[in-house]
């Protein structure tokens, strides 16, 4: 348990994967020295056979299943059996160096490893080229799958998430990635400051766990979607993305044009769909 220091510049001790602060809060004219808890944020180098090809901020936790997101997403991995192991560096005594051993099969450019070429808000290419450039390499969906879920289901599913949210509860800080069968049954939660790194982590898990393709399932994410959430989610093959809060419209342009359902502002029994509204069943 955490005791308030007297002194709130202090960092307090750290409990699970949230720091302790003491702080001095205020109610109306009152200050109180009190804790707070802080979400957790740390450097996580990813490295395959031994090359270093992306440093992302993240909390810590499930660094395993955050690589082999990041990577499944950036096309490297197809199947799980394209992994061998994802082990810690030995010599990184942080544990914030992850070391990914593929299957000899498996080829190893390092170059297409481009996270920030064509995935980042501010890299310079135009909403187009960005769309190409991910579908070169990742086909649409199936426009007719069959998959359809009802609105009550997905108003429930926003409940769930938060629910689900151990470290958002303490911190208030993390955003989460929350993956769920068409029937609203909770599949996987991840929670991390980066909201990408959420989604790579619930990508990670269903790639090692054997979920992968996610062409069932239904991605729920807390604060808004993204484009590259929406890469993100094609990378996993899934077809129906929801979002708490608005879409960019980037996101919506590259949710058509790969046949994703895309789903903005679920909260309060409201949504809005953007894209191809013939999976949500009336």
């Amino acid at each position: 348990m955490v005791k308030p220091s007297q002194t709130p510049d202090t960092i307090l001790e750290a409990e699970d994967d949230a720091d302790a602060v003491g702080i001095v809060r205020y109610d109306g004219e009152t200050p109180r020295v009190t804790a707070d808890a802080l979400a957790a944020e740390e450097p996580l180098e990813i490295r395959v056979r031994g090359h270093a090809v992306s440093v992302t901020m993240r909390t810590p936790g499930h660094d395993e299943e955050l690589a082999a997101g990041f990577l499944l997403a950036e096309g490297l991995l197809r199947r799980p059996a394209d992994v061998l192991r994802i082990e810690p560096c030995l010599r990184n005594e942080d544990g914030n160096v992850v070391n990914v051993v593929l299957a000899p099969d498996v080829p190893f450019d390092l170059a297409r490893l481009t996270r920030h070429v064509f995935a980042s808000s501010s890299c310079g290419l135009c909403g187009k080229a960005t769309i190409d450039a991910v579908h070169a390499a990742l086909p649409p969906v199936p426009v007719d799958d069959g998959l359809t879920i009802e609105p009550q289901t997905l108003y429930r599913l926003p409940p769930i998430m938060r629910a689900a949210q151990d470290t958002f509860a303490r911190t208030g800080g993390l955003h989460a990635a929350a993956l769920f069968t068409a029937a609203g049954e909770l599949a996987c939660l991840r929670e991390d400051v980066g909201r990408h790194n959420a989604v790579d982590k619930v990508l990670g898990h269903a790639l090692l766990t054997g979920l992968y393709p996610l062409d069932r399932h239904v991605l729920l994410v807390s604060g808004r979607s993204s484009f590259e959430i929406m890469q993100k989610a094609l990378a996993g093959r899934i077809p129906i993305v929801a979002a708490v809060s608005a879409p960019s419209s980037l996101a919506v342009r590259f949710a058509a044009s790969a046949n994703q359902t895309l789903i903005g502002f679920l909260r309060d029994r409201r949504m809005n769909v953007y894209t191809h509204p013939h999976r949500v069943r009336p």
